[in-house]
């Protein structure tokens, strides 16, 4: 792997985006910063850091000749590896809450923003960004955030912590090249936040609703089975889930 380290960024994602509209970079290339002044989440959603505290990183995955159609298996392999690494560390309670953020119980730790690099209308690659709360304990008017030392108590090293990921991901993507898709698929499931479980969901126009989460479809729709026994499939910005 390549690592690219920097003191500060408006974006890790942007400055490897950047790189990839020259020239691509290299399969596995890492850019990571001590301070991302810009960083971004899904939907838009801005991610608010303390400078040097937080792991905040990107990776370029060359996938020229992938099957687009199967791109939300990316977002699961990210997924599975950030959260495998993170068992490493014992931090309890881990799970995913679709599409990719990682809780632990039901406090968020991490998010995942992946970009695909598309040229002459193909999918060359993906850039893929996340962000962990590693050592910052103040999350103001977020109630919902956490990190790793609010949780456990504990210092994290944070060179430490990236090295478990950069471990884990290159694994998780032979998987995919393998095209073991069951198994990605099952994994995810089996870790994916009340999963089976009676929940409250709402849609775009506020509606709210309870249904039970019943897995994802092969396109990486939510599946949840609604009051009327009717199994329903919502993109991201259909729905959301209320917890």
């Amino acid at each position: 792997m390549y690592i690219i380290k920097l003191d500060a960024i408006d974006s890790t994602n942007a400055y490897l985006k950047a790189m990839a509209s020259v020239n691509l970079p290299k399969d596995f290339t890492v850019v990571v910063a001590d301070k991302q002044t810009d960083g971004r989440g899904q939907m838009g959603s801005t991610w608010i850091s303390d400078s040097g505290k937080n792991l905040t990183a990107s990776v370029f995955k060359e996938l020229s000749g992938f099957d687009v159609e199967k791109q939300y298996f990316i977002s699961m392999c990210i997924a599975l590896a950030i959260h495998s690494a993170l068992e490493r560390f014992k931090i309890p309670k881990l799970s995913i809450k679709w599409p990719n953020d990682i809780l632990s119980a039901d406090k968020k730790i991490c998010g995942i923003l992946i970009e695909n690099v598309i040229k002459n209308n193909k999918l060359q690659g993906s850039v893929i960004g996340f962000g962990i709360n590693v050592n910052q304990i103040q999350f103001d008017n977020l109630p919902k955030a956490s990190s790793l030392k609010q949780i456990t108590g504990n210092t994290y090293n944070k060179e430490e912590l990236l090295s478990a990921i950069l471990k884990e991901i290159p694994m998780y993507f032979e998987a995919l090249e393998s095209q073991k898709f069951d198994d990605i698929k099952r994994e995810y499931e089996s870790l994916l936040f009340r999963m089976e479980k009676p929940s409250t969901f709402k849609l775009q126009n506020n509606q709210v609703f309870s249904g039970i989460i019943k897995g994802v479809d092969h396109t990486g729709k939510l599946k949840v089975w609604t009051e009327n026994d009717i199994i329903k499939a919502f993109n991201l910005k259909e729905v959301s889930l209320l917890y």
